[in-house]
């Protein structure tokens, strides 16, 4: 299912993806909340089911058209590399601070920046470095590699934002023409079977697993669900159906470089839903690296937030 080429559109971007990070720093909490509770692989298994019905109606409402075999592979290849960002990003929720996960995790511009010059072949402006390795000082600001505060877990998000940044090249460059619908639905798909993967093999090796009950949330077995957590896979359920689209969408809309900017927003927001889950207050030094972080994006993007056209 593809569409005609069609021109940038960088104020409908750059407002989708803060919608849509706005969301991914909730969902995120949300995980982070049950991780003591649900396993990983439930969670990616119920929240995607709930979500495919959704996502197959509008599927089916929508314009069938001729699909290119080729751009299966890389709306495949785009699924498995999400997949395998959210499993980096929460396989450190239990023991990391959300706001410290979210500065890991958002070095991923940097890197998006930098593909998008050297895979792309996009034009980056000099501003546009100097704005993001403002973001990075503002992010290293925040983690302190050379303090006690630091720990090595804090690593593991920052694989997942090598993958965010080699997701939103290959939405640009291979899937822009693909509705996203059509790559919320592969992704959710993705979801679900790894979920179903990973819970078999953990059930086959479940008694070679000894120490599964200090790591519940990647190595433990699934829970019966009440109410709760029905409502809570349900809330789960509807912000990855409009995370999907909103994320297809706002890199399909304008230049990888220019949306990556703006997704620095998921900091504050993760700060924000930090406090309001967790009570987790950021030290000075953190909150001068959210601002340094926030302020990256303008700084990125020149004076283009004051005059936004459809095209640059």
């Amino acid at each position: 299912m593809i569409r005609n080429e069609q021109a940038d559109n960088i104020p409908l971007g750059v407002t989708v993806i803060i919608g849509t990070v706005l969301m991914m720093a909730l969902a995120d909490a949300i995980i982070k909340f049950v991780s003591n509770e649900l396993p990983l692989w439930q969670v990616f298994v119920i929240r995607s089911s709930l979500a495919l019905p959704v996502l197959l109606l509008l599927l089916c409402r929508s314009r069938l058209s001729k699909f290119d075999v080729g751009l299966a592979r890389w709306v495949a290849l785009r699924s498995l590399m999400l997949t395998l960002m959210y499993i980096a990003i929460y396989a450190a929720a239990p023991v990391v601070a959300l706001s410290v996960i979210a500065a890991a995790l958002y070095t991923g511009p940097l890197f998006t920046t930098l593909f998008s010059g050297l895979i792309n072949r996009e034009r980056v402006p000099l501003v546009a470095w100097l704005g993001v390795m403002c973001g990075f000082i503002g992010v290293m600001l925040i983690i302190k590699p050379t303090t006690d505060e630091f720990r090595p877990a804090i690593l593991i998000p920052m694989i997942a934002a090598i993958l965010y940044a080699l997701v939103a090249i290959i939405t640009r460059s291979k899937c822009q023409n693909v509705r996203p619908v059509v790559l919320a639905t592969a992704l959710n798909i993705c979801l679900v079977g790894v979920g179903l993967v990973a819970t078999g093999m953990l059930a086959m090796a479940g008694h070679l697993i000894s120490d599964h009950i200090h790591y519940p949330f990647l190595l433990g077995p699934w829970i019966e669900m009440g109410q709760r957590e029905w409502a809570t896979m349900a809330i789960l359920a509807v912000l990855i159906i409009l995370i999907g689209i909103g994320l297809a969408k706002a890199y399909q809309s304008a230049p990888s470089a220019i949306i990556a900017t703006f997704d620095y927003s998921y900091l504050l927001f993760a700060a924000l839903w930090g406090f309001v889950f967790f009570r987790e207050v950021p030290d000075a030094l953190s909150v001068i690296g959210m601002v340094m972080i926030a302020g990256a994006g303008f700084l990125a993007t020149g004076i283009k937030p004051l005059r936004l056209s459809g095209k640059i």
